[in-house]
């Protein structure tokens, strides 16, 4: 991420940050509507394809971890916010090398030092003892260092499965993926852990999508809020325009709910 002039006064949870996003763009979906139909986007040259892999997503989304996502929900919070921490010990070390790449050294040796307390102190990753002792989280991706190395987004892309995506994220998908702790676990470990990770993920955004299938083009509010969420990212949370795309009230109310109810 490209640090802002103001930097950041607690972490940036990607899903979180997706959330709140979703819920501006959802707002604003007719006049994006409006605008796709008055001009080509630029920036979704593969419109059609993307379409039919969205619509493929959503049904096999609907039959499978929507179902699985909402029994998922019913865990009590203590048990579904250890298996997040587990998840983001995990790519802490991924995070930890994105940010010496995009040469904030300070910041690599703190995730390291992150996953050194989580992963011993606490028994693994389950409890957040760094984020408890006031280690803030600086989440990387290889794709956000090539965004500061200054590659260009490319062209907007839906994936199977992964969903929302650009060009630019996809190339960086098989670094993140050798980058991450839980590639190397035992397999039959690892495969659980994942389909775990996939149905937390899920789970953290059900209380949004109501607001996206509402919208009169749901696959263009999903759109504008993954490229708004990624440059969020992009710039710690600072991107260079006058208005930021992000209400900073909305993204607090969401951290308190994600830290009690709602949000986890």
């Amino acid at each position: 991420m490209r640090s802002g002039p103001g930097g950041r006064s607690r972490p940036v949870n990607r899903l979180s940050v997706l959330a709140c996003v979703c819920v501006l763009a959802c707002g604003c979906a007719s006049t994006a509507e409006q605008m796709a139909a008055s001009q080509p986007v630029p920036y979704d040259p593969f419109e059609r394809f993307n379409r039919d892999m969205y619509a493929i997503n959503l049904t096999v989304d609907k039959y499978t971890f929507k179902p699985l996502a909402k029994g998922y929900k019913i865990l009590p919070i203590p048990i579904r916010r250890g298996f997040a921490n587990i998840f983001s010990n995990f790519a802490t070390p991924r995070s930890a090398l994105n940010n010496f790449l995009q040469g904030k050294p300070k910041r690599g040796f703190s995730e390291l030092g992150r996953f050194l307390f989580n992963t011993t102190l606490g028994l693994g990753g389950i409890f957040d003892v760094a984020g408890a002792g006031g280690m803030p989280r600086y989440d990387e991706s290889f794709s956000q260092t090539l965004a500061v190395w200054g590659l260009p987004e490319g062209p907007y892309l839906v994936l199977p499965f992964f969903g929302p995506s650009s060009t630019l994220d996809a190339a960086g998908l098989p670094v993140d993926y050798y980058t991450d702790v839980n590639t190397y676990l035992r397999s039959s470990v690892k495969d659980k852990l994942y389909l775990f990770r996939a149905l937390d993920a899920r789970a953290r955004l059900l209380s949004v999508e109501p607001l996206i299938e509402k919208s009169a083009d749901p696959y263009i509010s999903l759109r504008e809020a993954y490229r708004q969420n990624r440059e969020f990212q992009i710039y710690d949370g600072n991107p260079p325009t006058e208005e930021s795309p992000i209400d900073q009230d909305l993204l607090n109310e969401y951290y308190d709910e994600d830290d009690g109810k709602e949000g986890d």
